[in-house]
């Protein structure tokens, strides 16, 4: 039996473009909500840096205190 004509070929290419068209709106669903919720992945936040700093001993306690509050502002 054929499929309208183009037998199994038609129908594989229907498969294709609509798996196509699904991951074409997958992907610029995300890339909307990426950027849209100011996700940034890898990136860090001046509070995740002081944090480090400080428990790695680059800064004393008085200065990470300081430094924090000014962040919270």
């Amino acid at each position: 039996m054929m499929w309208g004509g183009y037998g199994f070929f038609g129908g594989f290419m229907m498969l294709l473009f609509w798996g196509l068209v699904i991951a074409a709106i997958f992907v610029v669903v995300k890339w909307l909500s990426d950027n849209l919720t100011g996700s940034h992945r890898g990136k860090r936040d001046a509070m995740d840096i002081l944090r480090e700093r400080f428990a790695a001993g680059e800064i004393e306690e008085e200065e990470f205190e300081r430094r924090k509050k000014a962040l919270e502002r």
